[in-house]
């Protein structure tokens, strides 16, 4: 489950299917790691689909006085090309922002042909209906219809960053669910997911006894979860 992991890809689909963002944080609680989860303005734009891989980032800043011969996509063009499969796009815009706006649907389509897991920025989006129709995965923080050109660009990639107040690596992992987004460290992942996972057997127990008619109290004394 590192992050070195030459193929992510039957991970990732594996574990999609059974974690949760709700039990992902809990268990990153129980370790320590209190400040995993992106900021609640952070959300999906289609509610049914999971995003979930290991972490490739970029970083954009606004931009002052633009030359005619800049090119703003230029670090963006070199990361959604070299995505590998299974791999999620983070970018960090400072947001929430009304101006940075890093990802629309050629870039979806670009990463999807790619076989990339999904994006999540703090930044906005665009061409949101198409997206939607694409089922890609894209978490979000604001919704609109600008470009990138001469108001922001990329600055750098694959180096840490923050996203909604969450300092995120490459090859830390994520997941994104209805419930938010939370950032799993690389060099943590390996015991988060197991933990997650045996959390997740203990919580369809617990389910089991309350439908059952259990008491929540003794339910609770016996699983110690809640």
């Amino acid at each position: 489950m590192s992050a070195a992991s030459p193929d992510p890809l039957p991970l990732a689909d594996k574990l999609s299917r059974l974690l949760y963002t709700p039990v992902v944080s809990d268990v990153l609680d129980s370790f320590g790691l209190m400040h995993q989860a992106l900021r609640p303005f952070v959300r999906p734009l289609d509610e049914t689909l999971v995003l979930f891989g290991p972490v490739r980032t970029g970083k954009y800043e606004r931009a002052t006085m633009p030359s005619p011969e800049y090119n703003p996509y230029e670090l963006e063009m070199d990361l959604i090309d070299s995505l590998r499969p299974g791999e999620v796009v983070v970018l960090a815009c400072g947001g929430p922002t009304e101006v940075i706006a890093p990802w629309g649907e050629l870039l979806s389509t670009a990463a999807r042909a790619r076989q990339a897991a999904g994006c999540v920025t703090d930044g906005l989006v665009r061409d949101v209906g198409r997206i939607r129709t694409m089922q890609f995965p894209v978490f979000h923080g604001g919704i609109g219809p600008l470009d990138t050109k001469n108001r922001a660009g990329m600055v750098e990639k694959d180096t840490t960053v923050t996203v909604a107040g969450v300092s995120v690596s490459p090859g830390d992992w994520i997941l994104g669910d209805v419930d938010g987004v939370v950032v799993i460290p690389a060099d943590r992942s390996e015991h988060v997911f197991r933990a997650a996972l045996e959390k997740i057997a203990a919580e369809d127990t617990t389910r089991a006894e309350l439908e059952a008619g259990h008491s929540l109290r003794a339910v609770f004394a016996r699983h110690g979860v809640l």
